[in-house]
């Protein structure tokens, strides 16, 4: 891992990333789809990320609170206007549309749905905040990002990545802006993976919670 430092940050990242653009032509049965993304990304992060995992929390009710409002400002703009998402800004060839890949009878299906929901709370937070947050912010910066203490702050980074960040979540790119900016600003205040993780898990359990019980599929693309 020394002659390769920031594969720890990428390799999760880089396998999440592989298998949505697998299922786009390859696609599973919904939970077998399910299973093999979430044991290979947990392998991927238990056999190479775990010397740089940090689960430390340093500000529990603050970060609990960004992960509340991060939610919210996610859903926000499709509550105050119902066709908000379908202006062409949201819904073209680049950022593609608002339309969920579960299938029907997944939708139904307790298993797959759990299953969905732990990779969306367990993974994906661990993953993300890896790579965008302890990797990149800190990689632009300057390549020998071991150098640079997580939170560094720099004009570019944040911007950088922000806009990255957002970029990632296609339709969902202006929240996901919003969501970059708070996540970014929160790792410069608290300068802790442990914190940043636990926000994002925070946020994407809130929203699984309400797509399920709302049927608001459509979030999860």
């Amino acid at each position: 891992m020394n002659r390769y430092p920031s594969l720890p940050y990428i390799a999760p990242f880089a396998v999440f990333i592989g298998f949505l653009a697998i299922h786009s032509v390859l696609p599973l049965p919904d939970l077998a789809d399910q299973i093999v993304r979430l044991t290979v990304v947990a392998a991927v992060l238990i056999f190479v990320s775990r010397p740089v995992l940090d689960f430390r929390v340093r500000q529990l009710a603050a970060t609990v609170a960004i992960g509340v409002g991060v939610f919210v400002l996610w859903i926000l703009p499709d509550l105050l206007s119902p066709s908000y998402r379908q202006f062409w800004l949201f819904a073209n060839p680049v950022t593609g549309s608002a339309r969920s890949t579960l299938s029907d009878a997944a939708r139904g299906d307790t298993l797959v749905l759990a299953l969905r929901t732990a990779r969306a709370v367990l993974i994906v937070p661990i993953v993300e905040e890896l790579f965008w947050r302890a990797w990149m912010m800190r990689w632009i910066i300057r390549p020998d990002f071991q150098k640079v203490p997580l939170g560094t702050y720099a004009a570019a980074s944040f911007w950088i990545v922000a806009a990255l960040f957002a970029s990632e979540h296609g339709p969902y790119w202006d929240v996901g802006l919003m969501a970059g900016i708070v996540y970014n600003w929160w790792m410069i205040r608290t300068k802790s993976l442990g914190d940043l993780i636990l926000a994002h898990a925070i946020t994407n359990g809130l929203l699984c919670a309400y797509v399920i019980a709302a049927g608001k599929w459509e979030y999860w693309l």
